[in-house]
């Protein structure tokens, strides 16, 4: 029994006329009985009553027309959707933390578009444990983070180091005589992290910082993110570490001064699905690469 076979005899059942039928099936009528009777001797039963004016389905034709119509419509969707899926555009889902737009993320997403035109690009901001379960669940093909989240589903590839830099009010006394900072120098003010939540998040890994040096903050304020970090930085409520990319940030009221600590910085983590290599990813990455060396910035290069 095939397709055809289904849907000349649905045609007959509602036309309840062999030569309407042939007709709205264009084709001859003699073949399309032809048909019609293979069928029911395959099936072994028969499908109408042809003594009967118009024709009436048995009952054995009437359960075989409400299934075939239904079969007929799944064939339809079925094609329909292949289609769609064949003429669908590349696309690519990127994850990111709010400070990889500061720094080339941009730029390269920029790049990509123009020589990747073919690929539709989705972002979505998302904290790094949350690029994570989009991963896995196949909301997202890429992410871009700062932290370093140990999963054996997923491959972080370590695109380079980012110096931190601190954030003051440019009328604070440290802003006015423009030198590099230590950590020591700021345990007694008060130090802005972001964010609040979730946890594990950039602000432990500043926080980290410290403790490693054996240093402890005399003041922590938690808050939700970097704009408002900075916001308050502004208004003189403390101080903030940020990766080095933030001078893109430019406030008159906020300065910026390099910290004088040695690894003092902050990974940038492309993420991806354990043993994916699809062409996009590769070109995604080879384009950070190039941006990388169009900028003459140290990064540390792997291929997919």
């Amino acid at each position: 029994m095939e397709i055809r076979h289904l849907r000349y005899f649905v045609a007959v059942a509602e036309e309840q006329n062999f030569t309407r039928a042939a007709e709205r099936l264009f084709i001859a009528q003699p073949p399309l009985s032809r048909q019609i009777q293979q069928l029911e001797d395959e099936l072994g039963v028969s499908l109408f009553e042809r003594s009967s004016r118009p024709l009436q389905l048995t009952e054995a034709g009437k359960f075989l027309y409400t299934h075939a119509k239904r079969l007929l419509a799944k064939s339809a969707e079925i094609k329909t959707m292949t289609q769609r899926v064949g003429k669908i555009e590349r696309s690519l889902s990127i994850g990111f933390v709010a400070t990889t737009l500061y720094g080339l993320l941009p730029r390269i997403i920029r790049q990509f578009r123009e020589q990747h035109a073919n690929v539709e690009l989705t972002l979505h901001e998302m904290t790094t444990s949350e690029q994570i379960e989009a991963l896995k669940a196949g909301k997202i093909d890429v992410g871009f983070g700062r932290l370093r989240v140990e999963d054996p589903s997923i491959r972080r590839i370590l695109l380079r180091e980012e110096p931190l830099m601190v954030a003051l009010p440019s009328s604070h006394a440290l802003a006015k005589k423009g030198q590099k900072l230590t950590l020591r120098d700021l345990i007694d003010q008060p130090l802005l992290v972001f964010p609040k939540q979730p946890r594990p998040s950039f602000a432990d890994q500043i926080l980290a910082l410290f403790y490693d040096r054996g240093l402890t903050p005399n003041k922590v304020i938690e808050v939700r993110e970097l704009q408002i970090a900075i916001g308050l930085v502004a208004a003189g409520e403390g101080l903030t570490i940020v990766p080095s990319s933030m001078h893109a940030f430019i406030r008159q009221d906020v300065s910026y001064l390099d910290l004088d600590e040695q690894r003092a910085v902050s990974p940038v983590i492309m993420s991806i699905r354990m043993g994916e290599h699809s062409d996009d990813l590769k070109a995604l990455l080879q384009n950070i690469y190039q941006v990388y060396e169009d900028e003459r910035i140290r990064y540390i290069r792997e291929e997919l």
